[in-house]
């Protein structure tokens, strides 16, 4: 069963559309331990989705994540596609990592750090 993270449907979903493309321009975010493995899952199918690299899985990766700039001349969907994407071509899954960092200064959450591979 997916973690709710205390959030509705549409918040958490806006959640992870965020976290995805700051995860994929950056290749690295800390954050919770409970969104990072949420992430993850999110981030592991747009991976695969820019590895199959038609024009439909180019729909369905730009219908989840944020178009945001990568840099002054890149967006999010051609990072994907075409350097995260040519990265992982022989790797079958398994793009992504989640280090666990310990408790947070302020209330004690577990915080972690997801990062592609």
């Amino acid at each position: 069963m997916a973690r709710k993270l205390g959030r509705t449907t549409d918040a958490r979903m806006a959640l992870l559309r965020n976290l995805a493309s700051d995860l994929i321009i950056h290749e690295r975010v800390e954050t919770t331990e409970a969104k990072a493995k949420e992430l993850k899952s999110a981030v592991e199918k747009m991976i695969t989705l820019g590895k199959r690299g038609d024009l439909h899985a180019r729909r369905q990766a730009a219908a989840f994540l944020y178009n945001k700039e990568a840099n002054e001349n890149e967006s999010v969907m051609q990072k994907l596609f075409d350097d995260v994407a040519a990265r992982y071509e022989d790797r079958q899954g398994g793009y992504t990592r989640v280090l666990k960092l310990g408790a947070r200064q302020g209330d004690g959450a577990k915080m972690a750090i997801i990062e592609l591979v």
